[in-house]
């Protein structure tokens, strides 16, 4: 299996670089209130730029962190993945990757086995039909094998837009952008890509993000928004990007 990411380092922080607090719990509310409908200043291409080599120095090569043996089972993890942590999907999948490394063998091993593995998961019963669903598609009009087309993957039982953006980007190395719950807030709250949708922060990461950062900009922003800027108190502290944010609710020391 894929070997777990470890925590993105805050990196060497420069002399020059002024630190950042929090302000109290009122102020911060206030300030995510307004952030949640992209009010946030946009930044400058300058500022993105900057903010990309910052987190290439911490973090050179990020890597997703559930756990795959393949294309194929990173797509049932991705699946299994919504509204459950990548800690609990992990612990379900490696019972269930033991068994069916396979669209072929996921089919074989039917619903109801595949119901029991992964109980511990929210939403079990529901995401157990859709794999199996899924593993039958696979065989029968791709030949086994996941497709890398963006249209082919949403048309899997199970698959939205972010699923298919994380597979197109960990299997295939496409420079795609999956907008999760903390790409949403870590773009909106800093005002890195600000949008009221979570397509909307898609498309103007697209934009803005400068090419030679893409491919890893998903595991940068995705990593930073559960690490450090956290939705209940974020660690503007140990922020690598804290000077450039223009999020309301901190202020600099």
């Amino acid at each position: 299996m894929a070997k777990k990411s470890s925590r993105p380092k805050a990196g060497p922080r420069k002399s020059a670089r002024a630190k950042a607090v929090v302000k109290p719990a009122r102020a911060r509310a206030k300030a995510d209130a307004a952030a949640a409908h992209a009010t946030v200043p946009q930044w400058t291409n300058t500022q993105i730029a900057e903010a990309f080599r910052r987190f290439k120095a911490a973090n050179p090569e990020p890597k997703g962190e559930l756990d795959h043996i393949n294309p194929f089972t990173l797509l049932v993890a991705v699946v299994l993945s919504a509204q459950a942590t990548d800690s609990g999907v992990n612990k379900a999948t490696r019972a269930l990757f033991a068994a069916a490394d396979t669209p072929q063998k996921m089919a074989a091993l039917g619903e109801a086995r595949v119901r029991d593995m992964i109980k511990t998961i929210g939403l079990f019963r529901t995401k157990a039909k859709n794999v199996i669903a899924l593993s039958h598609i696979l065989v029968e009009q791709h030949g086994g094998a996941v497709p890398r087309s963006r249209e082919a993957l949403e048309a899997l039982p199970g698959v939205g837009r972010k699923t298919a953006n994380v597979v197109l980007n960990i299997a295939f190395g496409e420079p795609t952008i999956a907008v999760d719950t903390h790409i949403f807030r870590v773009g909106n709250r800093t005002g890195l890509a600000t949008g009221k949708t979570p397509l909307e922060v898609e498309e103007k990461l697209e934009r803005v993000v400068p090419a030679e950062y893409k491919r890893h900009a998903h595991h940068w922003l995705i990593l930073h928004g559960r690490y450090t800027c956290v939705a209940r108190k974020p660690l503007c502290e140990r922020c690598i990007i804290a000077d450039l944010c223009k999020w309301p609710g901190k202020a600099v020391a």
